[in-house]
C-alpha cells in the first residue's frame, strides 16, 4: 500500500512541476508534509537542503530521499520512478511536435501563461524554507518572534545573498562556506555548553 502511495503521490508531482527546480518543492511538500505526514516541516527543509547539495534535479533527489526514508529501498526506486515518468512519457510524446509547433500563437500563449506561474511556485518555495531555517520552532506551534529566531541561518543568509550579488561567486564553495561555519558555530556552542541557536528558545 505505501508503495503505491508514493508511486501516486510522485507521480503527481513528476505530472504538474512545470518549470522544475524549485518550482516543484511547493507540490512536494503538499504531498510528503501535509497529504501524507511523511516528513515534518523541518526534516522537509532538511531534505531539500541535501538534494540540492547533490547531484541531479530537486525533484529526483528528494523523491529518492523521501522514498528510502518512508519506505527503504524499494520506496526510493518507486517514488524516484514516479517522478520521472511523467516527464519521459510527455517529453518523448511532445519531441517531434515541438519544433514543428513552438512558433505558433497557441504554444506561445500558453507559455506566456506559465512563466509567472512558475515564478509564483518559486518564490513560494523560498518563502516556506525561508520560514522553516529562520524559525526552526514554527513546526512546534511556536510563533515567529525575535526569541524564537535562528540568527545564525539569518546571518548566514544575508553574508550569502551579499556576496553571490557583489562577487557572483560559486554558489557550491558558499553552500560548502556556510555549512562549515554552522557547524563551526555548534562546536562553539558545545564547547561552551550554550545551546545551538535553533535550540535556543
Amino acid at each position: 500500500m505505501i508503495y503505491l502511495q508514493l508511486l501516486w503521490s510522485f507521480l503527481q508531482i513528476g505530472l504538474f512541476s512545470f518549470g522544475g527546480g524549485y518550482a516543484s518543492v511547493p507540490l512536494i511538500e503538499a504531498q510528503v508534509v501535509t497529504a501524507h505526514a511523511w516528513m515534518t516541516p523541518m526534516e522537509f527543509t532538511d531534505i531539500i537542503t541535501i538534494s540540492q547539495m547533490t547531484p541531479g534535479p530537486v525533484a529526483i533527489n528528494c523523491a529518492t530521499f523521501v522514498g528510502l526514508k518512508v519506505a527503504g529501498i524499494g520506496g526510493a526506486l518507486v517514488a524516484t520512478f514516479g517522478c520521472v515518468l511523467p516527464s519521459c512519457v510527455i517529453v518523448l510524446a511532445l519531441a517531434k511536435l515541438y519544433e514543428k509547433y513552438y512558433h505558433t500563437a497557441g504554444v506561445q500563449g500558453v507559455l506566456a501563461g506559465l512563466r509567472p506561474a512558475i515564478l509564483a511556485l518559486i518564490a513560494a518555495a523560498g518563502v516556506s524554507i525561508l520560514q522553516t531555517s529562520f524559525f526552526p520552532l514554527l513546526e512546534s506551534g511556536v510563533g515567529i518572534s525575535l526569541r524564537t529566531t535562528d540568527w545564525l541561518s539569518v546571518v548566514l543568509c544575508a553574508a550569502v545573498l551579499l556576496i553571490l550579488r557583489k562577487w557572483k561567486c560559486n554558489p557550491i564553495f558558499l553552500m560548502l562556506g556556510a555549512g562549515g561555519l554552522a557547524l563551526a558555530g555548534y562546536g562553539i556552542c558545545l564547547a561552551c555548553g550554550l545551546p545551538f541557536p535553533p535550540l535556543s528558545a
